[in-house]
This record gives C-alpha cells, sequence and structure tokens, in this order.
C-alpha cells in the first residue's frame, strides 16, 4: 500500500516530526542533536522530487537514520574525550512528550537513561537496527531497507545489540506512585543530611553519576557503593548552595525524577533508578549543556 504525498510538503513533514524526533533521540541519546538531524531531514525533504517518493513514511525514516548514523560515528569519537561520565541529555515527559507513546514499561524503557546510556555500548549499526525494531517494532526487511543491508545482517546486528546491552530489559517492579514516593524521599534525605534514611533507601550496589561535561564541577568518575554514594551524597546536602535550592518533583524519559533550581534556573535532573524498591541508580545531569532543551520546554 503507497501513501500519496501531500500538497503542501511542510504540512505533511509535521504529521511525522514527532516519530522522527523521538526516533532520533533514542539514536542519539541527544535532544539537541534530535532537533538538528529532524531539521536536516526536512530541508532533504523539501528539495526531494516527492513525486518519487511512494511512502513519505519510510522516505523520511531511511534519510533520517542515515543522518543519525553519521552523527554518530562523529560523536564516538568526541565522546572519547569527554570530561567525566556522559549521560544523555534528559527530557521532561511530565507534560506531554516528544518521544512518543510512553503508555507501557516497555515504552518508557525505551528512553530510560540507563538504555540510553548503555547503548553507547554499541556501534552505529547495531543501535540503529536495535532502536528501529526494539521501539518502532520494524521488521527485520524494513530495517535493511532502511540500513541498505541484507535481512540476515540486520537479524545479525539484532542479536550482537541484544548480547552487547547484556541484561534482560528492565521491568519495574513496584507502581509508578511507590517509585515517586522513593524518589522523593530519597531527595528529601539528601538535603537534609538524613543518613538512616538514606541508608535505608540505597541499594548495597548502588552506583551514582554526575555529567557536568567540563563545564561545572561534578564527580570525574562513577561513585559505587552504598556507603561512597551514601558520603557523596552528604557531601552534595552539607554544601551551602543547597540551601538555597528548590527542588520540584517531575518526570524525566517516563520515570520519577527531580528538577533541581535557583531561582528560575534549572541547576540539575537527577534521575534515580529504582530496583526492587531500593534505588540502585543516580544519574545527575548538571551540565548547562545537556539543561538547555529541558529548560526550554518549561517556558
Amino acid at each position: 500500500m503507497t501513501t500519496e504525498p501531500a500538497a503542501d510538503p511542510a504540512a505533511e513533514f509535521e504529521t511525522h516530526r514527532t516519530r522522527l524526533f523521538s526516533l532520533a533521540y533514542r539514536m542519539l541519546g541527544s535532544a539537541s542533536e534530535a532537533e538538528d538531524v529532524v531539521q536536516d531531514t526536512y530541508l532533504r525533504w523539501s528539495a526531494a522530487d516527492r513525486g518519487a517518493v511512494r511512502t513519505p513514511a519510510a522516505w523520511l525514516t531511511k534519510v533520517m537514520t542515515n543522518l543519525c548514523l553519521n552523527q554518530l560515528t562523529s560523536a564516538r569519537a568526541k565522546r572519547e574525550l569527554y570530561v567525566g561520565p556522559w549521560l544523555p541529555e534528559p527530557v521532561f515527559t511530565h507534560r506531554g512528550t516528544s518521544l512518543g507513546p510512553l503508555e507501557s514499561a516497555e515504552q518508557r524503557e525505551s528512553v530510560s537513561l540507563a538504555l540510553l546510556t548503555l547503548m553507547e555500548r554499541l556501534t552505529p549499526a547495531e543501535r540503529a537496527v536495535f532502536v528501529l525494531r526494539e521501539a518502532f517494532g520494524h521488521s527485520h526487511r524494513e530495517i535493511a531497507e532502511v540500513l541498505g543491508i541484507e535481512e540476515a545482517h540486520s537479524r545479525q546486528l539484532h542479536r550482537r545489540a541484544r548480547a552487547q546491552l547484556g541484561r534482560p530489559r528492565r521491568r519495574f517492579s513496584v507502581d509508578d506512585d511507590r517509585r515517586r514516593e522513593i524518589v522523593e524521599s530519597f531527595f528529601a534525605a539528601t538535603l537534609e543530611g538524613d543518613v538512616a534514611g538514606l541508608e535505608r533507601l540505597l541499594a548495597d550496589d548502588v552506583v551514582a553519576w554526575a555529567d557536568g561535561g567540563g563545564q561545572v564541577s561534578a564527580a570525574r568518575r562513577p561513585i559505587v557503593g552504598r556507603e561512597k554514594v551514601l558520603r557523596y551524597l552528604l557531601g552534595l546536602g552539607a554544601r551551602p548552595e543547597a540551601a538555597h535550592v528548590r527542588a520540584e518533583s517531575v518526570e524525566a524519559n517516563g520515570e520519577p525524577a527531580v528538577a533541581v533550581f535557583v531561582g528560575e534556573t534549572l541547576l540539575a535532573i537527577v534521575v534515580p533508578e529504582i530496583a526492587d524498591g531500593l534505588v540502585s541508580g543516580v544519574r545527575t545531569v548538571i551540565s548547562p549543556a545537556k539543561l538547555a532543551f529541558a529548560a526550554a520546554q518549561l517556558r
């Protein structure tokens, strides 16, 4: 079945924009880069001979995926020189989402900071196949057409991607309200210096990451283990500036999170990972460049 191109190319493109952005974001882990790729895709669409485009959705997906592959290749080199841990750019999803439906645990998983961080292990081709297959449900035949490869190669890349990720897909073992309560209790205990409260909430093997991007002070390596993370969090809560921050419960990347403000300026987004009712990971983005997209969402 084919789709007739719309008379207005801009209007036709807008019907695909959300899907394209959500695909690019999962591919790149960067909202700002995803916006740029979507814009580049639009420019190519505007210049294309649309009379030769039988199915706009497939054409746009192919063009944008290949732009993402080029972007990922250059990004891998840049991230080797990145200062401190690299984390994806967080996107607020509590006021509607540009990341597509996030109604199921699997859909939320596909944009979680945990999975997006893990996907940094993949080659660009593995990541493209994984995202197209797992998050968007494309068949291997469709993926092969998008990437210009054999269907058997697509299956092989998918198997390698799943093996590289090295863990089963995460399932949320507690309901959303309970997860939100845990996150709020965790952050309150951090600001209040509540040692006993944090000890109850932190898993033994908890890991904390902070992404300052070399722009602001942040831990240069992951902090591993309850005792070390506890000392780290208590140190943050004891800083003089902690008395002046305002915390707001939000949803980022489909998960309960905390946005930290000084006045009206977004200072950080903290996304705890919850497993078996405990905080098993804490991802904190404080790089101003990586907070720009989320800050713009609040305007």
